[in-house]
């Protein structure tokens, strides 16, 4: 009798595994909660968050009363070069790709003189990596604010790194008073995504069991509210999220949660009343602050025993990898859509894959021909019969490039007519791809697609390409390259 198979998830339902992880191994799943457990609706957030950050302008005598945000003009994975006031793509290695000056962009000759000996390096102050999804905002009125103060529209004698420290510390500003926040407490359906099947996706864990932990820089107030909110009408039998997890803790000042001691208080009511804990977190329960040592020793588990998912790709994943060697999933809600994208444009890629062989195949023909022209000029011969070969290869070759030409273009403006590709850089891998490849085991979209897999799933990572490998070239360098 041969057993039925189960269909597969769709792409966008996948986890994608960079290092072999077996879930049956893990016995503790910690889990962030802005964009991981709850999504917002990015634009309505993204929006909110510039609104504030255009109001504290103001007060500063900024003129950026026509200003408004465009969802469009950045994506995660960008780094701003504050020395220039540039927004760039780089490949994995570093190399800058696409580059923009303000909301310009940088011609590719002009490109080539500012980063043609430039990597970018992170180590290096100069550079400011866009982290998470929560970087659209400032970014985009960083970009437009480039263009203001270029035109000399901004007063006082300020630079492209002081026009950033300002914009930092303004949303920094804004979120601390709290505006925001309550504004998506008093409107949460303007602002959250509902996804059913995350809770029912932590349930299975729980069932097969996982600890399950919160882990969340949110203050109690607000994580109760989005938690209740998002979950609570998932949840079967009157279940609040509160019994979904064995810990939550609240305030927790990551990254430092991860490597530095810090204090630790126990949450006693639902008003987020205060109990100082001076032996640390002893028992299961809510807290905030503390360290991730503490918890450690609260489950009795340490290092590849737990699972931590996130969308920080620093604060929640480097880190956490980098110091407790915790096993580490980053979730990259933009993938979902960027792979409806990628397979309703599967047929041109092929043909685009298709041509690209043919040329690769012609060009070996004009160098060779142009060796042989060479050689045989070199004889005294006059090589007319070869001339006439080569003149007809690169007739073919400038043909196929007409017909490359505008599909390379469209490919390089898969889901942003801007940057392209989250985790692709020309024909590269980005180098959000590349901080993603070193640092997350696995990725994927949002947390309910742990729902399609099972919590007792081997997850391999797929055999790594090299450029020796029997693979063809599908796609064209960008600009020039």
């Amino acid at each position: 009798m041969t057993s039925k198979h189960f269909d597969p998830p769709p792409p966008e339902g996948g986890l994608y595994c960079n290092r072999t992880l077996n879930m049956r191994s893990i016995r503790a799943i910690g889990y962030d909660m802005d964009y991981t457990l709850v999504h917002y609706r990015i634009d309505e957030w993204e929006r909110a968050a510039y609104q504030h950050l255009k109001e504290k302008l103001l007060a500063l005598g900024w003129p950026v009363e026509t200003l408004e945000f465009d969802p469009a003009l950045v994506i995660r994975g960008l780094i701003i070069d504050l020395e220039h006031g540039n927004i760039v793509k780089a490949n994995r290695f570093g190399y800058v790709k696409r580059a923009y000056h303000g909301t310009e962009r940088i011609p590719f000759e002009e490109q080539r003189r500012l980063y043609g000996r430039t990597l970018v390096d992170l180590a290096e102050d100069r550079w400011v990596f866009l982290n998470t999804l929560f970087s659209l905002s400032e970014t985009c009125m960083y970009s437009q604010l480039v263009d203001l103060l270029d035109k000399g529209a901004i007063e006082g004698t300020i630079g492209y790194r002081d026009l950033y420290r300002i914009v930092r510390a303004s949303i920094d500003e804004a979120h601390l008073e709290g505006d925001l926040k309550a504004k998506v407490i008093e409107d949460p359906e303007r602002f959250v995504q509902l996804d059913a099947e995350g809770p029912r996706a932590l349930l299975d864990q729980k069932a097969a069991g996982k600890k399950l932990l919160l882990i969340t820089n949110s203050e109690w107030e607000y994580a109760e509210a989005m938690m209740t909110y998002a979950y609570d009408r998932f949840l079967p039998g009157g279940m609040t999220w509160r019994e979904l997890f064995d810990l939550v803790i609240v305030a927790a000042r990551k990254p430092d949660f991860f490597f530095q001691q810090g204090p630790v208080f126990r949450i006693t009511d639902d008003a987020g009343l205060l109990r100082p804990a001076p032996t640390g977190i002893l028992d299961d329960g809510i807290y905030l602050g503390g360290n991730a040592r503490m918890v450690e020793e609260r489950l009795g588990l340490s290092g590849d025993e737990i699972l931590y998912v996130g969308d920080h790709m620093y604060t929640d994943v480097h880190v956490t990898k980098d110091v407790l060697r915790w096993r580490t999933a980053l979730i990259l809600f933009e993938l979902e859509a960027e792979l409806q994208h990628m397979r309703a444009f599967q047929t041109q890629q092929q043909q685009l894959g298709t041509l690209m062989q043919d040329k690769t195949a012609l060009e070996f023909d004009s160098y060779q021909l142009r060796l042989t022209l060479q050689r045989t000029r070199a004889a005294g011969e006059k090589p007319r019969d070869v001339e006439r070969r080569l003149a007809d290869v690169r007739a073919q070759i400038a043909a196929l490039d007409e017909q490359i030409a505008p599909l390379a273009s469209e490919s390089g403006r898969l889901s942003n007519d801007r940057w392209g590709l989250l985790m692709r850089a020309g024909n590269d891998k980005s180098y959000l791809a590349r901080q993603v490849e070193r640092w997350a085991d696995i990725y994927t979209s949002r947390v309910s697609n742990f729902l399609n897999h099972t919590p007792f799933i081997y997850l391999r990572a797929p055999r790594g390409t090299l450029p020796h490998d029997m693979i063809p070239t599908l796609a064209p360098e960008e600009d020039g390259d």
